[in-house]
């Protein structure tokens, strides 16, 4: 396997990445100057050593010379800690975040659960999730915001199904989405109706 295939190889593990969009990247790459490509390389070793994942969120963000790995939605003082919304992963987070129309706390579940799946708890952040409404006295609901899809249904249910004792009111986001909108794509207005509309 040469550097083409090697490249193209690793560009077709990024999400919605094929065989032939991965090729197109290499190429693209190819056709521009070694500065670019110098630049690229320098922004993602950068990337690993900027950047920390939250310990109470699990969101990726800037450290800023943070020694302490809370981002800044968690250390919001002014953040309503009554509600947690938990998405499947950090372009949900933005999507939402970006729409002003959500002020709560966030939880990143790290994916959706597979419809057959035996190993469900080391695909999924159910533990921590636990762990997180159980140390929190002020909370008051939990919001799951998931893709309207046959696997986002499915994650629903099986987090309604962990969650069930532990007396907290959970709440689904409104039909304001289409079924089979994924969530980071959503606009403000439909997010802001499947918020309000939730149940």
């Amino acid at each position: 396997m040469d550097s083409i295939d090697k490249l193209a190889e690793i560009f077709k593990e990024f999400p919605g990445i094929g065989e032939r969009q991965a090729r197109r990247f290499v190429y693209f790459l190819m056709s521009r100057n070694n500065g670019y490509t110098e630049n690229i390389a320098k922004l993602i070793a950068d990337l690993k050593k900027e950047t920390a994942q939250c310990k109470e969120c699990y969101r990726f963000f800037i450290l800023n010379n943070k020694k302490e790995k809370v981002c800044e939605i968690c250390s919001n003082a002014s953040a309503d800690s009554s509600i947690l919304m938990v998405v499947e992963k950090d372009s949900d987070l933005e999507s939402v975040k970006k729409s002003h129309v959500y002020h709560g706390k966030y939880f990143i579940l790290g994916g959706l659960v597979p419809i057959v799946e035996k190993t469900t708890k080391s695909r999924v952040r159910i533990e921590e999730l636990k762990k997180k409404i159980g140390n929190s006295k002020e909370l008051k609901e939990i919001i799951l915001a998931f893709s309207l899809s046959p696997q986002g249904d499915h994650t629903d249910h099986y987090i309604r199904s962990e969650l069930k004792d532990l007396g907290t009111k959970i709440s689904s986001l409104g039909r304001g989405l289409s079924t089979g909108t994924e969530l980071e794509y959503s606009d403000n207005e439909t997010l802001k109706n499947a918020l309000k509309n939730r149940q």
